[in-house]
């Protein structure tokens, strides 16, 4: 139960920053702060601080201008620090990640009266490590740690050499703190590999440069922090890694996912395989060719040497396999002879993710060699990394591990990530249970053929319900978009949210009469292509001279084919996404506005959400059709396959309740603040003709409406 002292500890410290801020106390924002806060405080514990209630997530809906930042940092950072738990903000965006960063926690920390320390947390990739650094400064930097594609580099580095002599005074003279985020110049990805290494080539407490390491010092700094920033791919990552290996362990964390609409894709992401034929053989090869100068370097050592014995007739298995299963995945794909001039890729799914008997087969017997290939290089990179600690006595010198380490330990991930696909491909899906999505992409890499195979589970809720919800001292799920047709359910489906936890849709500060929602006479059905195309054109043609306008589209061709058969007094206006980056579309569409003339932006899905122009600078959403997912995702094919066999009805059940998420996202475009006012224009007749778009209409805000029937 939330005690009292607690109780009167939140509610002062909103006192003290809607004072101290002049903020205006907004009902919605009072109510989060309640539902956190109840949620959170009768989490029940043992005497080790342990939870032992179950009804410790709460997901909130809160549209713009809730002030939901605010919220949850007042309700859930008080409840955090009394229990001993370190409170975990994860976002989906970089911008909300700077938002929380750099504005509400330092404005929290001097208006609330709560004291407390925070820290951003990044994955190892994003620091730069200075064994590498040193290396690379010496001129030693040993050929087999460099990324297997990018050897050729070596020779052309002035760049490079220029960049780690910066890097490196700069580090040294305490003024970067190697984070690649905070270099002032952009750093090119080919030249960054060189200077980071991931989980499996840190040698951790056992390097030479562990006291000046950036990441260690970044770690050092989490130790300390009450409250931790973090992203959604980074916490994804962590529980990968079994929880507690990038952030504090999930038992001992209080989880707020903000833009928690992103997280069931983001989890399926991370849970997907890939395996490249030809990029496997490349990296084979690099293995083959450094296996002499690795018997020479390492052989001393007994295991070492009957190990690098075994890897020739490992990788002279392999090789004629890939080159059979190579073959097996155009046939399959059927493009025997590869892909056609004019393909740039080609996709084959296996339906209901079956996989063909022969293929099963082929799977099966490079599972086990993948599996013999990992064990054999994962035991010569753990006698490698016990050589450079100085307490145990391997038979091989600190110099000699460190020079290999990174190029076997790159080895065994990849061998490690070939595993994982194969057992994809070789595990029979469980009966009664949703299938793991199979398929074969085809495509050219370089000029070369490439045939890739992919395995994903169609949904991540399980995992999630298991070492997320499971395991998280308490949670906090918010964003603007959380219900589907005004209902929780298909959240909970993907994301494996319990019926158990608490679900509110909080009430906007906004009054929606402000806006109009129209569908006029000009729209119609996009299934008659070009007719949908000449009503946009007409219309966007019709808009006012002055007008500030977002014109979203759900194809990139249709974008363009309207653009290019508007009349040029219009297109003048036109900021076409297609042509322009984001920032200075966006940069260009201001400064037209500010000048008092029209500008009309064309964008795609992702101007669909995150876009802020509020007040003048948009004042009508022009949604040209329904935003309808296209069906050839593998992932959501192969799940809408299975539902349907189960007798369900995929497009009710997954493509309603998704395009009314985007319906509400792509309006949501338009009332940015309370004073903002404008049109939202729908033109697909099929809101009005088809029995789903009453239910669509009905979950959207209390617009005024202007529906031609």
């Amino acid at each position: 139960m939330l005690d009292n002292a607690l109780k009167s500890e939140i509610q002062d410290a909103y006192r003290r920053v809607v004072e101290n801020l002049e903020l205006t106390p907004r009902y919605g924002q009072r109510m989060m702060i309640a539902e956190i806060a109840r949620t959170l405080g009768n989490i029940e514990s043992d005497g080790e601080g342990k939870r032992t209630s179950d009804t410790h997530v709460c997901v909130l809906e809160a549209g713009t201008g809730t002030g939901k930042t605010l919220a949850y940092l007042i309700a859930a950072l008080p409840i955090a620090k009394a229990r001993g738990k370190r409170l975990i903000i994860s976002t989906a965006t970089v911008a909300l990640q700077e938002q929380v960063l750099n504005q509400d926690l330092p404005s929290l920390a001097s208006h609330s009266g709560i004291a407390f320390r925070y820290a951003l947390a990044k994955g190892r990739g994003r620091y730069v490590c200075v064994a590498r650094l040193d290396q690379a400064l010496e001129g030693t930097e040993p050929n087999p740690t460099l990324s297997l594609f990018e050897q050729s580099l070596q020779t052309q580095s002035s760049d490079f050499t220029v960049i780690a002599s910066d890097m490196a005074q700069a580090y040294g003279q305490g003024e970067w703190e190697g984070d690649r985020d905070n270099w002032p110049e952009a750093i090119e990805d080919a030249h960054w590999r060189r200077l980071t290494v991931d989980h499996r080539q840190c040698t951790g407490r056992r390097c030479g440069h562990f006291g000046a390491c950036a990441f260690f010092r970044s770690r050092r700094e989490l130790e300390n922090a009450d409250v931790i920033v973090a992203n959604h791919d980074l916490v994804l990552a962590d529980l990968a890694l079994g929880g507690g290996a990038i952030l504090p362990d999930p038992a001992d964390c209080i989880f707020v996912f903000d833009e928690g609409h992103h997280l069931p894709e983001k989890a399926l992401s991370h849970f997907a395989h890939r395996f490249a034929v030809h990029g496997c053989l490349r990296w084979l090869k690099t293995l083959r060719s450094s296996l002499t100068d690795l018997h020479q370097a390492l052989a001393i050592q007994p295991t070492v040497s009957r190990l690098l014995v075994s890897l020739p007739e490992l990788i002279h298995n392999l090789e004629p396999a890939l080159g059979d299963v190579f073959s097996m995945g155009h046939q399959l794909a059927e493009r025997p002879n590869g892909l056609a001039d004019e393909e740039a890729t080609h996709q084959s799914r296996f339906e209901k993710g079956q996989v063909p008997d022969a293929l099963r087969e082929q799977a099966q017997q490079l599972l086990v060699m993948f599996a013999s290939l990992s064990r054999c290089l994962e035991s010569i990179s753990d006698i490698l990394r016990e050589s450079l600690d100085p307490d145990k006595q391997t038979g091989l010198d600190r110099e000699q591990a460190e020079t290999w380490l990174p190029l076997v330990a790159l080895l065994h991930g990849r061998a490690l990530e070939a595993h994982a696909l194969w057992q994809a491909f070789s595990e029979q899906d469980v009966a009664n249970e949703a299938p793991s999505a199979r398929w074969i992409t085809l495509s050219r890499v370089a000029g070369e053929p490439e045939v890739e195979f992919s395995a994903s589970p169609v949904s991540a809720a399980h995992t999630l319900a298991k070492h997320l919800w499971g395991r998280c001292h308490g949670a906090v799920v918010t964003s603007a978009t959380l219900t589907a047709l005004g209902r929780f359910e298909r959240l909970q489906e993907r994301a494996g949210l319990a019926n158990r936890y608490r679900y509110q849709a909080l009430p906007s500060p906004f009054d929606y009469a402000n806006a109009v929602l129209r569908v006029p006479q000009e729209a119609t059905d996009p299934g008659d292509r070009e007719a949908h195309e000449r009503a946009i054109v007409t219309f966007v043609s019709q808009l006012a001279e002055k007008e500030a306008a977002l014109v979203l589209f759900s194809s990139r061709a249709q974008l363009r084919a309207v653009d290019k058969a508007l009349p040029a007094m219009v297109k003048e206006r036109v900021l076409a996404q297609d042509a322009l980056p984001k920032r200075e579309l966006i940069e260009r569409h201001r400064a037209a506005v500010d000048k008092g003339k029209g500008s009309i932006i064309f964008g795609l899905a992702s101007f669909a959400e995150g876009i802020d122009l509020p007040g003048d600078y948009l004042t009508h959403v022009v949604i040209t059709r329904l935003p309808f997912a296209v069906p050839d995702d593998p992932v959501g094919a192969t799940l809408a396959e299975w539902i349907e066999s189960q007798g369900g009805n995929a497009f009710m059940r997954i493509s309603v309740p998704d395009a009314s998420i985007k319906l509400v996202q792509a309006c949501g475009r338009l009332i940015r603040k309370e004073s903002d006012r404008g049109t939202i224009t729908l033109l697909d007749k099929r809101v009005i003709t088809r029995r789903y778009g009453q239910a669509l209409l009905d979950a959207l805000p209390p617009f005024r409406r202007e529906i031609s029937r």
